[in-house]
């Protein structure tokens, strides 16, 4: 798939909305400027010298922190460690916002104490987001069994144990490749791709890790097994989510960028982390995803789908209020086979809702207006 726009991780251009504001209000305030007392906070990691410094130019939510700023908001960074995670609670209890970027797995560890701590200031009244419970209901795997029969669900299954993976496996492989995911995660950790093997080597199945830089490996269940197995361990969720592989895979993937239940941009990544290899050569690598905003033509049809009707079955399956959607989340589609019409279909494939970033241009002057509705007045 061709596509144009900005690619990702680089410095985000100023949105339009933007440069509307900045020609209304004039310059930006320089971050010398006397600003009111901070009424939200950026929450990403780092270590005790970034946290000293509290410089937001050098994070990489530089442009977001200004276009708070011009908007009259003063938004303060919130670097985030265990080691001083006292210390970043005692600040947020001062804001009315919090907004989180954090992955699951940071840093070689698990976000445990951060999501206690964002519970209770939760319920101390400052608002965050996303909110750990909102993304156990959207931002985890099992969101991919829960929605499994909606109209962008796919054949998918969960797997509570090796046990039930060893009498199940077989069966679902003779209907095809499967996709096995870990149940929080990110960056292609813990996502297996699992084909039958072939008529030479029937007992040896064709696996590759979706992490980047790995292979195809040949392996018999019991090797399989044996990589698997901390996935079910209870700290990691006790569970996989088992998905039929998406032969249109090879067609791209497309990320909608969503601020609440609107549609803010989207990401189009040609070649991503399965991405089959040629014969006889190593599997490309990952590609980089071009930012465009949310009027798109491509895609004018799922952004359609989503805004009249799928964000709202997801929220109901998933039992979660329209105010505890995240302010900025996104969710990953992989192209199913087309409808007898042509109309193109969407497979639902991850939503991301602990850490995005980075996110289109576009989504900028509606994430202000969103986190700016969520500050009480006066």
């Amino acid at each position: 798939m061709q596509a144009v726009g900005s690619r990702a991780g680089s410095p985000h251009p100023e949105a339009p909305g933007l440069q509307v504001l900045l020609l209304k209000t004039g310059p930006r305030p320089s971050r010398s400027t006397t600003l009111p007392t901070p009424t939200l906070a950026l929450l990403y990691p780092g270590d005790r010298a970034m946290r000293e410094r509290g410089d937001p130019s050098e994070s990489r939510f530089a442009a977001l922190f200004d276009a708070f700023a011009v908007a009259g908001l003063r938004a303060v960074p919130a670097v985030y460690h265990d080691d001083f995670a006292d210390e970043v609670e005692a600040q947020l209890g001062g804001v009315a916002v919090v907004l989180v970027w954090c992955n699951p797995i940071e840093g070689g560890r698990r976000r445990d104490r951060l999501d206690a701590m964002l519970r209770r200031l939760a319920g101390q009244g400052v608002v965050v987001s996303a909110h750990p419970d909102a993304i156990l209901k959207l931002g985890t795997k099992d969101v991919l069994f829960d929605t499994r029969d909606l109209p962008f669900g796919s054949d998918v299954h969960r797997v509570d144990s090796l046990a039930q993976l060893q009498a199940e496996l077989p069966g679902r492989l003779r209907r095809g490749a499967r996709v096995f995911k870990q149940h929080r995660g990110q960056s292609g950790a813990g996502v297996w791709r699992v084909e039958a093997g072939d008529a030479s080597a029937p007992q040896l199945l064709r696996v590759r890790h979706a992490q980047r830089g790995s292979e195809e490996e040949r392996l018999d269940f019991a090797a399989l097994a044996h990589r698997l197995a901390p996935y079910f361990d209870a700290a990691n969720g006790g569970h996989m989510i088992d998905q039929a592989w998406q032969p249109r895979l090879v067609d791209g993937m497309v990320r909608a960028y969503l601020v609440e239940d609107r549609v803010a941009g989207f990401g189009v990544q040609a070649v991503n982390a399965l991405f089959p290899a040629a014969p006889g050569q190593p599997a490309p690598p990952p590609g980089p995803r071009l930012y465009h905003g949310p009027e798109l033509a491509a895609f004018q049809g799922l952004r359609r789908l989503l805004e009249t009707g799928w964000i709202e079955m997801l929220r109901a399956r998933v039992e979660l209020p329209r105010d505890r959607l995240p302010l900025l989340w996104d969710c990953d589609f992989l192209f199913g086979e087309p409808a007898a019409d042509g109309t193109e279909c969407f497979v639902l494939c991850e939503i991301n809702a602990s850490s995005v970033a980075p996110f289109p241009p576009s989504a900028m002057v509606p994430l202000v207006a969103a986190a700016a509705s969520r500050v009480p007045e006066g």
